[in-house]
């Protein structure tokens, strides 16, 4: 068995999957590598370019190592970017309210000083 590391582009949040294959297939003249794999009983096929893995091992345990360094890396950088985003929010809060007030206060005073307005 081999074990994969792949860099992942798709998701912003989700930069790397693991995975274990029963074979590949690489040359030096191709940048992408195959790699197959059972699904439902049936051979399949996936071609990842070269630059995508990480990491290609047969050692079981330096691949669970390395995929527990990441999640861990992972999971911290997730507790940064949620707390950033619980800041965004109370920011986003505070805004729409410092705004909302600001135009209540100048229509009231709007309507108080008798201005003409077209509508």
């Amino acid at each position: 068995m081999y074990y994969v590391i792949k860099r992942q582009y798709v998701a912003p949040m989700q930069r790397f999957v693991g995975f274990i294959v029963s074979k590949y297939i690489a040359s030096k003249s191709n940048d992408n590598v195959i790699f197959e794999f059972l699904k439902d009983g049936k051979t399949q096929r996936k071609w990842i370019k070269k630059d995508e893995i990480v990491l290609l091992t047969q050692d079981k345990k330096y691949f669970i190592e390395i995929l527990n360094q990441f999640k861990s890396v992972e999971s911290t950088q997730q507790e940064l970017v949620n707390e950033a985003q619980l800041q965004l929010d109370k920011s986003i809060d505070s805004f729409t309210q410092t705004m909302d007030e600001e135009l209540e206060k100048y229509t009231n005073t709007k309507n108080k000083n008798n201005i003409q307005t077209f509508l």
